[in-house]
């Protein structure tokens, strides 16, 4: 679908072109971008006692394997936030769903899912959440083939929430890989947001106040062999490594995720890990370790709604894929005048 939808105006009998904003806008306004605003995680969050809502994000490329106690890990034994975001990739065939509930043992029902193959996201909510659910939409886009493995689904799947009154999109996604494909990524990325719920497009509703994307973005560290980085990585130097990351360095060029918010990047890179092990890739490839898995967001009007980060970390006690899970935990609240 193009960039303008054409509409009738009431009672004119005449055409009129209204441009549909994307999910979220990737195109800067002429001269000008903010890039990536890296935000520190106060890990003192007073979770609901403070905040109208506190959401629990996690992305996870589970390269084709699964085990229950990797997803009572992935969860966490700490319940104190109102949604649960779980985005996933190379999923197997499973029943991911039923998996994920047993391992929240009941404190979290599904609101809602959306799945295209491996890719697949969900979001829970505490009991009764559907009192508080006015809208609930689902959305996704593909961006290519599989490679001819149909775990490794390439694109975006989404969904849009209005949850206590707070109008949300989840985004998660699997970019190409490689580090030379750095322009297929950005690509992708401008498509996805361009075509996410295109479908649903009314000119005079409402936008999302938050988005937010997870998943495995695939960008890559860019000039530094992996020898280097891994010797920075092993005396805990990784932070020096940031200059090198493909990600943030092409939305500082104004490619990409124009005034997202992203946490500062503590962890260690979250791949390629040698499956069963903490160990970076061993095998002929001896890849460059890389912070593919991420977790982003934005928010369309800071002075109506404050956003604060309380969490942003890998999950380092999983070993049944070569990607460390992220999680993030976001609080929100109203600004009142």
């Amino acid at each position: 679908m193009g960039n303008f939808y054409t509409i009738f105006r009431a009672g004119k009998g005449r055409r009129s072109k209204c441009q549909r904003k994307p999910v979220d806008s990737f195109n800067n306004p002429a001269g000008t971008h903010e890039g990536i605003k890296t935000v520190g995680a106060d890990n003192l969050c007073d979770f609901s006692t403070d905040s109208n809502l506190c959401i629990c994000i996690v992305t996870w490329n589970m390269n084709g394997k699964v085990s229950y106690e990797d997803l009572v890990e992935l969860v966490g034994s700490n319940r104190r936030f109102d949604l649960l975001v779980v985005g996933l990739q190379e999923v197997p065939r499973n029943n991911l769903a039923r998996l994920l509930q047993d391992a929240l043992v009941e404190s979290h029902e599904l609101l809602g899912k959306a799945i295209m193959q491996s890719l697949q996201l969900y979001v829970f909510g505490p009991k009764n959440s559907d009192l508080f659910t006015k809208e609930l939409k689902v959305d996704k886009h593909s961006v290519g083939g599989c490679g001819g493995i149909i775990r490794r689904k390439k694109g975006a799947v989404a969904i849009r929430i209005n949850y206590k009154g707070f109008r949300m999109v989840f985004i998660t996604c699997h970019l190409s890989a490689h580090a030379r494909n750095v322009e297929e990524r950005n690509s992708q990325c401008r498509h996805i947001s361009h075509s996410l719920f295109s479908k649903y497009w009314n000119p005079y509703a409402r936008p999302a106040q938050i988005t937010v994307w997870l998943g495995d973005l695939n960008y890559r560290l860019q000039g530094i062999n992996t020898h280097p980085a891994r010797n920075l990585i092993q005396r805990n130097l990784h932070g020096l490594l940031k200059s090198k990351d493909q990600l943030l360095q092409e939305a500082e060029r104004g490619q990409i995720f124009n005034g997202y918010c992203e946490g500062t990047l503590t962890f260690k890179p979250t791949y390629k890990y040698n499956i069963g092990s903490s160990n970076y890739d061993t095998s002929y490839k001896v890849r460059v370790p890389s912070w593919t898995d991420r977790i982003l967001f934005k928010i369309e009007d800071p002075d109506k709604i404050s956003a604060s980060l309380h969490c942003y970390e890998s999950i380092d006690d999983i070993y049944s894929s070569d990607h460390k899970p992220v999680r993030a935990q976001l609080c929100l609240k109203v600004c009142k005048y």
